[in-house]
């Protein structure tokens, strides 16, 4: 049943029945807390130079003739 509809709703139930009816609210609020704005977030100049740099970068090849 693994990859359906059925078998996702049995998955809850158990994941609810073992770990209480909070389960998924408790997990989800983890992932909320887990997240703090820093990276470009916290340095907009960091953020222009790095994009100045990867667009800089070309993936293509250079064009012949």
């Amino acid at each position: 049943m693994a990859g359906t509809k059925a078998g996702g709703a049995k998955a809850a139930s158990t994941n609810k029945t073992k770990y209480g009816k909070d389960f998924y609210a408790r997990i989800g609020a983890m992932g909320g807390k887990n997240g703090h704005t820093g990276g470009f977030y916290a340095n907009r100049r960091l953020a222009a130079e790095a994009g100045r740099v990867g667009g800089r970068i070309s993936r293509r090849g250079r064009k012949t003739a």
